[in-house]
């Protein structure tokens, strides 16, 4: 089938488009600056892909890019942890997807496929999350935007609409196009940046994983579904301890707890609103690792047969794309730096 994809030339829309299109699917990408199509995808190995140039906040340009297509997976979003982007993120995030979904509805696609996040059904309360866990209301500019927004697909879910949601959790994995939030952390970690770890993890999962399956939900006629791709829970000292072995290196895994660094994130915001570089802390990171998250993706293991690879290879991958983005040093890299 005809897929419009949003977010197309970002990590996991890019990763996304490669595997519907393994999958024998044909791909338009809506997208806001064409030169960003062959960055993204060129490294993934795909060649040129139809596009409509316009931004997902703009009626006409989604009903334009629809026409023709069959489904659409809506995977824009602005993906940070500034807070100097919040207003952007809440205009982008909530607005955004009411009005990419409703369109779909409106013109009938099947499936109408959203990227949510776990960070969506934020806080647990002591749970473990699964996919019908309920919606609340976490903190920070981007969690919050998509527990806005998930609001919005969950009550087209209930009308009946044939909306599939996925919520990845942690996502890692080589080419990130627009070098983001994990990938930043990364290479932080690698650089040294992070002289004392908090405390507190996270559900780890591959890029390729959860656009295996975001390719696996692509069928008509199922209804409104929804999957979680969680991985492997890991703390930040295991997983600074697994990059130091990838790379031969010895790094800092001194842990203080997260709750001592919450108030030096909400400092950094404010710095960060007048500092002309980015920062590598903020008060939504701290306060994501301080919950400590659990989810349940068995229903994605079950109906979809997930299988989330080794946070090993992911990690070793994510480490070989930072050195040849030129993101980190081959010192820096350690071992994979002489290993082909």
């Amino acid at each position: 089938m005809r897929v419009l994809v949003t977010g197309g030339t970002g990590f996991v829309g890019s990763h996304t488009v490669a595997a519907l299109i393994e999958n024998g699917h044909d791909v338009r990408l809506l997208v806001r600056s064409p030169d960003r199509i062959a960055p993204a995808l060129e490294p993934l190995g795909v060649g040129k892909v139809d596009s409509i140039v316009g931004d997902i906040t703009d009626p006409e340009a989604v009903e334009r890019a629809m026409e023709g297509c069959q489904a659409v997976l809506h995977a824009a979003a602005v993906y940070s942890l500034d807070g100097r982007e919040a207003k952007r993120i809440r205009e982008t995030n909530v607005r955004g997807t009411d009005l990419v979904l409703s369109t779909a509805i409106r013109l009938g696609l099947d499936p109408i496929v959203y990227v949510s996040t776990g960070g969506a059904l934020l806080p647990p309360n002591g749970e473990v999350l699964t996919p019908d866990s309920p919606v609340k209301a976490p903190k920070g500019a981007y969690i919050g935007s998509k527990a806005e927004a998930e609001k919005v697909a969950r009550k087209y879910q209930e009308d009946g609409a044939p909306i599939v949601i996925t919520y990845p959790t942690g996502v890692w994995g080589p080419h990130d196009p627009h070098f983001g939030e994990t990938s930043r952390l990364a290479s932080a970690v690698l650089k040294g940046q992070f002289p004392l770890l908090p405390s507190g993890g996270f559900q780890v999962v591959d890029v390729r994983d959860v656009a295996q399956v975001h390719a696996a939900v692509m069928e008509a006629g199922r209804g409104p579904r929804r999957y979680l791709a969680a991985g492997t829970y890991m703390e930040v000292k295991e997983i600074v301890l697994e990059l130091a072995e990838i790379t031969g290196r010895k790094l800092p895994t001194r842990t203080v707890p997260v709750r001592y660094l919450m108030p030096v994130g909400r400092l950094a915001d404010l710095a960060q609103r007048v500092l002309p570089f980015r920062l590598p802390l903020n008060f939504e990171g701290f306060y994501f690792l301080s919950l400590e998250a659990h989810y349940d993706d068995s229903r994605t293991r079950e109906e979809l047969g997930f299988v989330p690879r080794d946070p090993r290879d992911t990690f070793t991958d994510t480490i070989r794309w930072l050195l040849e983005a030129g993101h980190i040093s081959p010192k820096q890299a350690g071992r994979l730096a002489t290993v082909a």
